[in-house]
């Protein structure tokens, strides 16, 4: 269904902007659960799980399990994604500001 993948862009590019604010790019999947809810994209951590995982296979994060929580860590890539200097198909470009 076309919602679900203009859902699944918008999701992701909100993962990007939320590692991209974090201190060193780089928090774990439980806050980035939390960070989303606050872009209004509430999803289930295992959605946050996948989308990273997809991240990952785009080079846009790096990704490092810590005990139960899974770090991820934005990308040069993943960046210039999440500004818009760059386009990947499957993250929703950021609107200009």
């Amino acid at each position: 269904m076309a919602i679900d993948k203009v859902m699944s862009e918008h999701q992701r590019l909100s993962i990007l902007l939320a590692l991209g604010a974090m201190n060193g790019y780089q928090t774990n999947d439980s806050m980035l659960q939390s960070a989303c809810a606050a872009y209004g994209h509430t999803m289930s951590n295992d959605r946050v799980l996948s989308h990273l995982a997809w991240l990952k296979e785009q080079g846009l994060v790096s990704l490092e399990t810590n005990g139960i929580y899974t770090m991820a860590t934005l990308s040069g890539r993943g960046q210039d994604v999440a500004e818009g200097v760059a386009t990947c198909p499957g993250v929703k470009k950021p609107r200009a500001k």
